[in-house]
């Protein structure tokens, strides 16, 4: 699964760890997360949010 980088604040979602404190559970692909999920140090939505390039 991939992770997801915010281009507003540099926070990476990454999916085996998911978002504990937001309800999103370990193992949770980011396609999967509700869309009115939000960037948890920023607020921003997915749409703001780009995939991680694996070096």
């Amino acid at each position: 699964m991939k992770k997801f980088v915010c281009d507003t604040c540099g926070y990476i979602y990454d999916p085996e760890k998911g978002d504990p404190d937001n309800n999103i559970a370990p193992g949770t692909a980011f396609e999967d997360i509700p869309e009115d999920w939000v960037c948890p140090l920023c607020g921003v939505g997915k749409d703001d949010f780009s995939p991680v390039e694996d070096d």
